[in-house]
């Protein structure tokens, strides 16, 4: 197993006037987890539906456990990778255990009916996100943060062997945003291989192992969270003054390099000192 893997991977939408990705070459470890991070616009959410197979790349490969992914069956990949979306809208009324079920339906097929090892993976998939509670109530009824939690679920039921998340806690409250990840460093130890596309970088320095930055389209650093998040980087990629200190700890994550972006009087002095240095 050799997780996700792409390399001068090119690609740009209809009638854009640039690329939205250029060159793009990362890997996704198998039994790890990868965050992608980066700027509004830097190409996160295009470079993972390249890494799923919904994007065509016009240039370079991409590649899943070793296979490019245009060797990928749809129904052999959606056994493979569960999928928790950024956003979706349900088409019809649906309730919560039902939505989670629908995370089978790989295994299942049209026709088939759950069996008893289905019901047990819906079960606990509801329960590790902590939306048993609520398994009967209407998906359209759940706050933000609850839908999302039933979509991990739902990718969970599928009992899939890599996960891909795109901003997974989007609107979560601290406590079932910690939760999330936690859970996702658990499943990555156990060996599921994890890709998580997020906006937030510190979460991501504490969580992942690797981490890829995009900036504009092209990857600004690779490599574990102390390699990547340098203020150097953070600064030129993201246009803002900042500090990274070590994370305080108690607990695993201890020593994790934390993003801390200046405010105030620091902040414009410093941007002062920059303007002045290139004036210079």
């Amino acid at each position: 197993m050799s997780g996700w893997r792409c390399d001068g991977v090119t690609f740009r939408y209809p009638e854009a006037e640039v690329n939205a990705l250029e060159g793009v070459s990362m890997e996704a470890p198998a039994g790890g987890c990868t965050a992608v991070l980066g700027p509004n616009g830097s190409g996160k959410s295009t470079l993972l539906r390249i890494l799923l197979g919904t994007l065509m790349a016009e240039a370079g490969t991409a590649e899943f456990d070793g296979r490019r992914l245009t060797a990928w069956s749809r129904p052999e990949l959606a056994r493979a990778v569960g999928v928790v979306p950024q956003g979706e809208e349900a088409a019809f009324p649906i309730a919560v255990r039902e939505l989670v079920a629908m995370g089978r339906y790989p295994h299942l097929g049209p026709w088939r009916r759950e069996g008893a090892a289905d019901r047990r993976a819906v079960e606990e998939a509801m329960r590790r996100c902590d939306v048993s509670d609520f398994a009967a109530r209407p998906v359209a009824t759940l706050s933000g943060g609850e839908r999302q939690r039933a979509r991990v679920a739902r990718a969970l039921a599928q009992e899939p062997r890599a996960l891909a998340l795109d901003e997974p806690t989007a609107a979560l409250d601290v406590s079932h945003e910690m939760a999330i990840w936690e859970l996702l460093r658990h499943l990555a130890r156990a060996g599921t291989t994890v890709l998580v596309v997020t906006h937030n970088l510190n979460l991501a320095a504490r969580y992942a192992d690797r981490l890829v930055l995009l900036h504009r389209g092209r990857v600004a650093a690779a490599g574990t969270p102390a390699q990547v998040l340098t203020r150097d980087t953070v600064e030129r990629v993201y246009g803002w003054p900042v500090r990274v200190v070590p994370h305080p700890g108690p607990g695993p994550d201890a020593g994790a390099p934390q993003v801390v972006p200046l405010a105030g009087e620091a902040c414009g002095t410093i941007q002062l000192r920059e303007e002045e240095g290139h004036a210079a």
